[in-house]
């Protein structure tokens, strides 16, 4: 079992900038690739990145490229997610995820998450 929590969430003005950061407790973290998704109201969930297990390859929703940043710090089980030059379509609940992969096609997150976080609100004002 692997359990995750999210922090970092918050209400910024557009332009601003916030750091998501997903804690992760029980096996092996660096087993596990990693994937921030969001949904907005009415929308599905999308993967917003993704990252693999030691953190040579990285994966972008075109929406996000440029902007966001994921890393992950297996010494302390915790994957971030830079968000930069934030725009009011970034308003989403976000959550981080846990694939048990050890490939590196990552849109390959889009399927068969083993565990989820609870999920931590973005809200970008305009």
């Amino acid at each position: 079992q692997v359990q995750l929590v999210e922090s970092g969430g918050g209400l910024v003005q557009a332009g601003g900038s916030l750091r998501l950061s997903c804690a992760a407790s029980g096996r092996t973290f660096s087993n596990y690739a990693m994937g921030w998704f969001r949904q907005a109201p009415g929308k599905e969930r999308e993967l917003a990145a993704g990252i693999d297990w030691n953190g040579s390859v990285v994966y972008y929703a075109d929406s996000v490229k440029g902007r966001f940043t994921i890393s992950r710090d297996n010494a302390k089980n915790t994957v971030y997610l830079q968000m930069n030059s934030l725009k009011p379509e970034d308003t989403a609940v976000y959550y981080c995820a846990a694939k048990l992969y050890s490939g590196n096609y990552l849109p390959s997150l889009r399927y068969d998450l083993n565990y989820w976080g609870q999920g931590t609100q973005v809200t970008v004002s305009s």
